[in-house]
């Protein structure tokens, strides 16, 4: 046999070990980068974007129990380096139609139950309730009273147009029978109109508002003026589902003078947070978060942590409300710093398609990635076997030079193809199946020499067998 030749001396000489292949890497890798590219673009159109840095929120009357508590709240989303704009208005009603008006960017506010209507307002939804506001009706007539209907013809101050005290007087008085021109009605509201009942201008008034308000303090101490008590509260509480009854204990407002000198009961809406339904959910959370803070403790009319509550909403509770008053704050913003939960929350939503896609591609790169270089070894060994089957079954001496070419070539690409070092021991493995083959051949090519030579020797020229 001819030794190797010069061409395979130089395969040797430019063989280069490598530990990886990138085109197989490439081929193998690139439909895998698409792959997570494609998960994480469709995330993205779920991605929440930050939160807006500030809000807008009507409020009521400047001096309001509404204003007030906004002022809280402001300086509550402040701490948490948000702004929070106020916006003064006449009261629930004109709150209610800033949030639904398109043109006005107000997107929260507080609103009296019983006021909201969802079908007409879908774009809305409430963050919860927050603290009872009892109907406080004071009059100045000579003897107690315990039915609105009492009121008949006089002259009573029920809030200006568009405030939440308004709307619900003249559902109440009209349930009671008094329409039109069966009670006089006054504007006034508040201080104002507390003002005027001690000064007679008006016969009694009817208020919404937190007992903790000057002006209902200065009314409960008035020795000249009485507290109605609503005798029927329970039959105003199933008639009307927003309204709650509550009870003014005895000596409350003032033990020393024994003020009031017995319970008083009540009914009271329930005033709620409502808010836009494409308000951020982070800003959502903070507004509850500032709502526990202000509302939360024990009052005349409420328990310890009573609020805010989920119960006895007007509009639908968001999602993030629904989950607040369920768990409380989310996980993440209770044990990190809110700018880092915030960002969190938001590359939360890409984390989880990609590493659905990547979980899988780990598995299924490896072994992909093995078959693409074990297909190149296999190919490798197809071509000697085919040369060996040549070898063995139809060998001729006169092609013997062929085979050798041919097997040197195959020796050749075993050196030379791209073949990554851990795969290395399957490459020399390669190589000597390779030196089989080619002893194999050389094996055949001497014995059919060696028959070539023996045949004059054992045949004599007349055809007879020699001795």
């Amino acid at each position: 046999m001819a030794s190797p030749k010069p061409a395979l001396l130089a395969g040797w000489r430019r063989l280069s070990i490598r530990s990886l292949s990138p085109r197989d890497l490439l081929a193998v890798g690139l439909p895998a980068l698409l792959l997570i590219a494609a998960a994480f673009w469709f995330a993205s159109r779920f991605i929440q974007p930050a939160p807006p840095g500030s809000l807008v929120m009507a409020t009521g009357s400047i001096g309001g129990a509404y204003h007030q508590y906004a002022q809280r709240y402001r300086e509550i989303l402040a701490r948490k380096g948000f702004d929070l704009q106020l916006r003064p208005s006449e009261g629930s009603v004109e709150n209610l139609a800033l949030l639904d008006a398109s043109t006005e960017r107000v997107d929260v506010a507080f609103v009296q139950g019983g006021l909201g209507n969802p079908g007409k307002s879908p774009s809305l939804v409430s963050l919860g309730g927050l603290y009872h506001e009892p109907l406080w009706v004071f009059h100045r007539l000579p003897a107690d009273i315990s039915r609105l209907s009492d009121l008949r013809g006089r002259h009573v101050a029920i809030g200006p147009e568009g405030s939440g005290t308004r709307a619900l007087a003249l559902q109440l008085l009209r349930a009671n029978g008094l329409g039109p021109g069966q009670v006089r009605l006054s504007s006034l509201t508040g201080a104002a109109a507390s003002e005027a009942l001690r000064t007679g201008r008006v016969d009694a008034v009817m208020l919404i508002a937190a007992p903790e308000a000057g002006y209902i303090a200065a009314l409960l101490r008035d020795p000249d003026l009485r507290l109605m008590r609503f005798a029927q509260a329970d039959a105003y509480t199933k008639k009307f589902l927003f309204l709650s009854k509550v009870v003014l204990p005895h000596g409350a407002t003032d033990l020393a003078r024994d003020l009031p000198r017995q319970d008083v009961v009540l009914v009271a809406p329930t005033a709620q947070l409502v808010a836009r339904n494409d308000l951020h959910p982070t800003l959502q959370t903070l507004l509850l978060q500032a709502a526990a803070e202000v509302h939360g403790g024990a009052g005349l009319f409420q328990a310890a942590r009573e609020f805010p509550s989920g119960l006895q909403q007007d509009f639908p509770l968001s999602k993030e409300a629904e989950r607040f008053h369920r768990g409380g704050l989310p996980f993440l913003q209770r044990i990190l710093p809110l700018w880092l939960a915030i960002l969190i929350e938001r590359l939360w939503v890409m984390v989880l398609p990609v590493v659905a896609v990547a979980l899988p591609l780990s598995r299924i790169i490896p072994p992909l990635y093995n078959w693409r270089i074990r297909r190149r070894i296999l190919g490798l060994y197809g071509e000697l076997r085919l040369i060996e089957y040549d070898i063995r079954t139809d060998f001729d001496p006169t092609k013997a030079l062929d085979y050798e070419r041919k097997i040197d070539a195959l020796e050749l690409a075993a050196y030379t193809r791209p073949i990554p070092l851990g795969f290395s021991d399957q490459v020399y493995l390669l190589r000597q199946h390779i030196s089989l083959v080619r002893e194999t051949l050389r094996q055949m090519h001497a014995g059919a020499q060696g028959a070539a030579v023996a045949l004059p020797a054992a045949v004599q020229p007349d055809g007879s067998e020699g001795r």
